[in-house]
């Protein structure tokens, strides 16, 4: 485990997600405060795009034409990427518990992403504090890439392999990064005492239950539901 969370950042999206998501996963009906583009200022639309510095592994909110111009791998260089949308729940071989304990992951809700310039790969799993961070040993990741033919399409840096294997789930997706940074969030922002209590796992479960219920996906991959606004943007 290495580093120190990402406070202000997770703390960001955290005012965002419990100021959208009244308990029991309704929307807030107070009203939203205007959104604006990071990077011009520009109003946003409620399907805004993300893009990710990679100096920083900081997440910013991007109108239609500034993600344009990110939309290619290299227009950002060194800096940003553009996140993608793409939503998939893995349907191969869960990863099996010698594998799990092989990736040096003390819990059982984690995500993970691969660096591009580096090639290594990060385990990060919410905690109160925020993300925690772990590497895996190359080798045994290599074996949990064989599990799933699917793995092989994992973006480098924007999207994230995340597994749910709480309460004995065996839950996979590949997800965007800001997606998982929600999540962290969430269990930050509703996590009680020392082992959590019900309601933070009560938000778990809905964020699980809101990529379930897809209602459509389109021919990029990108699953679409009528309550995705609420969570999906950091």
């Amino acid at each position: 485990m290495t580093g120190p969370p990402a406070a202000p950042r997770l703390r960001a999206v955290a005012r965002r997600a419990t100021a959208r998501t009244a308990p029991g996963g309704a929307t807030s009906a107070g009203p939203a405060a205007e959104e604006r583009c990071d990077l011009c200022a520009e109003r946003l639309a409620p399907d805004h795009r993300h893009l990710l510095d990679l100096l920083t592994d900081a997440v910013s909110c991007a109108c239609r034409p500034c993600s344009l111009l990110f939309d290619r791998h290299e227009a950002g260089g060194a800096h940003y990427r553009l996140l993608p949308q793409r939503r998939l729940r893995l349907t191969g071989a869960p990863i099996e518990d010698h594998l799990w304990a092989g990736l040096g992951v003390p819990v059982d809700l984690a995500f993970f992403t691969r660096s591009a310039e580096s090639g290594q790969v990060t385990a990060r799993y919410p905690s109160p504090l925020g993300t925690l961070r772990a590497h895996p040993d190359p080798a045994v990741w290599q074996e949990v890439l064989a599990t799933d033919p699917a793995l092989a399409d994992l973006a480098d840096d924007v999207e994230a392999l995340l597994v749910h294997r709480a309460s004995d789930r065996r839950e996979q997706w590949l997800l965007p990064l800001d997606d998982c940074y929600r999540l962290a969030a969430l269990v930050r922002a509703h996590w009680k005492g020392l082992g959590g209590g019900t309601d933070v796992w009560r938000h778990v479960e809905e964020f699980f239950r809101t990529l379930d219920a897809a209602s459509a996906t389109d021919d990029t991959g990108t699953t679409r539901t009528p309550q995705e606004a609420s969570w999906v943007s950091p």
